[in-house]
């Protein structure tokens, strides 16, 4: 069986540099077509095209929501700057100063350090090539999470599929089975009630025969069931095949739907009857699965 994906899934990367660790988390659900959210810094925002662009090589359907963070590690976010002039010009001035009073002494570094302007602590700046290059990094690792969980998820989903899906073609294999004497049935019925309503008439038996073989053609089934057999022998294929085949899928699922309703609304047989509920509800539990797959 072929590799589906599951439209569910979540995955999350953080990349450390030497100051800054970009984190990427994105979660997916389920929808028709591809929608994603991008949420990042101001700093990012250059970068968003390029997130979306990344995103959609990768996948198909889905709404996705992408979180973009980033940190400063421990001790990283302040830098300590040094005005080796200003601190030179205050030693020069203290010494001619001691020179001009007449007094010794020098000025030493711890001194030096308590000046205003010698040191400084300021905020670091980001590198945004470096910054560009974590965030990649961390882009393509959360998605490589949310690929995995949306296989194996959808491994889990393949399972299902075909296991409804082969309840469903017994079912149509089943009423095939049943439908020629369930047809002769009808048209034994339809001929009995005719004769009771005319028997006292003078009708022609041959247009009594010509009205229990309508009514009986109005019951027949088999055109439903042959289109039914088709449309799981395509599905089937799909499945098998697998990739993103979801749309495809669940058109063929809204097709089974329709042709199972038709047959339960012209099913005029207890036979046929009594097992077309069990149609219904295998179709609808592979209708409910299908939603699921990218």
């Amino acid at each position: 069986m072929g590799v589906i994906a599951s439209m569910t899934g979540y995955g999350r990367a953080e990349v450390h540099g030497p100051r800054l660790a970009v984190s990427v988390e994105v979660r997916s659900l389920n929808h028709r077509f591809l929608e994603v959210g991008v949420k990042a810094p101001r700093s990012f925002a250059g970068h968003e095209p390029e997130i979306r662009r990344v995103v959609q090589s990768r996948v198909t359907r889905g709404r996705l929501d992408l979180t973009v963070a980033t940190r400063w590690l421990a001790g990283s976010r302040s830098v300590v700057r040094t005005d080796a002039v200003l601190g030179g010009e205050y030693v020069r001035e203290a010494r001619a100063l001691a020179e001009r009073l007449g007094i010794g002494g020098d000025l030493g570094l711890a001194d030096l350090l308590r000046l205003p302007g010698v040191v400084a602590v300021e905020e670091a700046e980001e590198d945004e090539t470096a910054a560009a290059v974590l965030l990649k990094d961390a882009l393509h690792q959360a998605l490589d999470e949310l690929t995995r969980m949306r296989h194996t998820e959808g491994a889990a989903l393949a399972v299902a599929l075909a296991a409804h899906l082969a309840a469903l073609e017994a079912w149509t294999s089943e009423l095939g089975r049943l439908l020629p004497g369930a047809l002769e049935g009808i048209r034994e019925r339809v001929r009995a009630r005719i004769h009771a309503l005319l028997v006292e008439a003078a009708v022609e038996p041959g247009r009594i025969v010509q009205e229990a073989a309508q009514w009986a053609a109005k019951s027949d089934l088999a055109e439903e069931l042959a289109r039914l057999a088709a449309h799981c022998a395509q599905f089937r294929a799909l499945l098998e095949g697998g990739g993103a085949v979801g749309r495809q899928l669940d058109f063929l699922a809204q097709e089974m739907h329709r042709e199972v309703n038709t047959i339960a609304s012209k099913a005029d047989d207890r036979a046929l009857v009594e097992r077309v509920l069990h149609g219904k509800t295998t179709v609808e539990r592979l209708r409910e699965q299908v939603q699921n797959v990218e």
